[in-house]
């Protein structure tokens, strides 16, 4: 054998060994890339999923506080609607004249309450005269009641013993604040009944 046929044989072996190398090294670059791709799409999804768990969790949060804020609103609005109920009350009350017997069972259940011998009276300023009036006419009642003072109050009235130790408060502010917890409920229930 030749030198040429061992060079060309050699050639020949390399040319073959080369050729599969590069066919080898092709496949393998192929499944590099492919390799590549998945990871890629892997990646892409995972952020995908991660930027929508943030927005779902962001939205969720927004909506969260809205509704907060929504009851908090409506918590508002109910309170102002009845504070403004209870003044408008207040001031009905102000207006109006004392129904004078209204007056007088407050006067005499102040007054046996306190379970004493002389009282003291504090009415508004407009029924010192009716309470005066009364003491004329009602003998049982001038007795008990030694003095009639003025107070800053709707109608009604106060009743203290004379030493001032001890008070039964039948104004008509404090009736209303006694009556005010169990109407809440009701007033509640006709201002804001869903439709």
């Amino acid at each position: 054998m030749g030198m040429d046929k061992i060079r060309d044989a050699i050639i020949s072996k390399v040319e073959a060994e080369a050729g599969d190398i590069a066919v080898e090294a092709k496949e393998k670059g192929q499944e590099e890339i492919e390799k590549a791709k998945r990871q890629r799409e892997l990646r892409f999804d995972e952020e995908r999923r991660r930027l929508l768990g943030e927005a779902e969790e962001e939205a969720a949060r927004i909506l969260a506080q809205a509704s907060i804020q929504a009851r908090q609103q409506l918590s508002s609005a109910k309170a102002d609607a009845i504070a403004r109920a209870v003044h408008g009350a207040r001031q009905e009350l102000s207006r109006s004249s004392s129904d004078q017997t209204a007056l007088l069972r407050l006067i005499r259940e102040a007054a046996a309450g306190l379970s004493a011998d002389k009282v003291r009276i504090y009415v508004s300023p407009r029924d010192v005269g009716t309470v005066r009036r009364f003491l004329e006419t009602d003998e049982e009642l001038s007795r008990t009641i030694v003095e009639i003072r003025e107070s800053n109050c709707l109608g009604g009235a106060i009743a203290e013993d004379i030493e001032g130790k001890f008070r039964i408060d039948n104004t008509y502010e404090t009736r209303l604040e006694m009556l005010l917890p169990r109407l809440l409920p009701e007033i509640n229930e006709k201002l804001f009944k869903s439709p």
